[in-house]
């Protein structure tokens, strides 16, 4: 096993802890390690060539999310953003510690934290890379549960703001998805 199959393995193992589970295809998963499996493969699909950085970063993007709950936080957007800094920092700490033992060198760690850290958003390539893929998974896999929990104009408002962080080689990718046909209606709302 290679380093970066060993940093892969060790992070799935954190993400298969996650206690909150979700049924595909008929067998239970551990919802972090779904959701990280989902990004590699948004990313192998979004930018095949990319890092072994950004390999890496979206991979441990939510490692062990579950860690530091929402519920801990005031439910407003000081609360949310506050909660959200802190997984981001949470996240990128505990996936320098797995790199470490890995055998990384310090550049591909910090590489790899910055990028999880979502540093520079617009003017480091990379860095849109990870936003464009974390949007294209939300929109692909989880906007459908979420919009039926919201009125439209939350929602509507919610796609503006992804419209927004995604590059134009992300727009693109996202008219791709395979959208239910009143989340493609809601898409094509939000952004016109």
């Amino acid at each position: 096993m290679n380093k970066f199959q060993k940093a892969i393995s060790l992070i799935d193992q954190v993400n298969a802890e996650d206690p909150i589970k979700e049924v595909v295809a008929g067998k239970e998963i551990a919802k972090e390690l779904l959701y990280s499996i989902r990004m590699t493969e948004k990313l192998d699909q979004f930018d095949p060539e990319s890092s072994e950085a950004m390999q890496l970063a979206v991979r441990a993007q939510h490692i062990g999310r579950w860690k530091i709950p929402r519920s801990d936080y005031p439910m407003d957007r000081v609360g949310y953003l506050k909660w959200r800094e802190e997984l981001k920092k949470m996240h990128a700490d505990m996936a320098a510690e797995i790199l470490q033992d890995a055998g990384y060198d310090e550049e591909t760690i910090e590489r790899t934290k910055f990028l999880i850290r979502k540093k520079q958003l617009k003017t480091d390539p990379d860095t849109q890379t990870m936003e464009d893929v974390i949007c294209l998974v939300f929109l692909e896999y989880y906007f459908e549960e979420f919009a039926a929990k919201h009125e439209s104009a939350k929602i509507i408002d919610i796609l503006q703001k992804t419209w927004a962080k995604m590059s134009e080689k992300g727009h693109r990718a996202a008219l791709q998805l395979p959208l239910s046909p009143s989340s493609l209606e809601l898409v094509k709302e939000a952004i016109t």
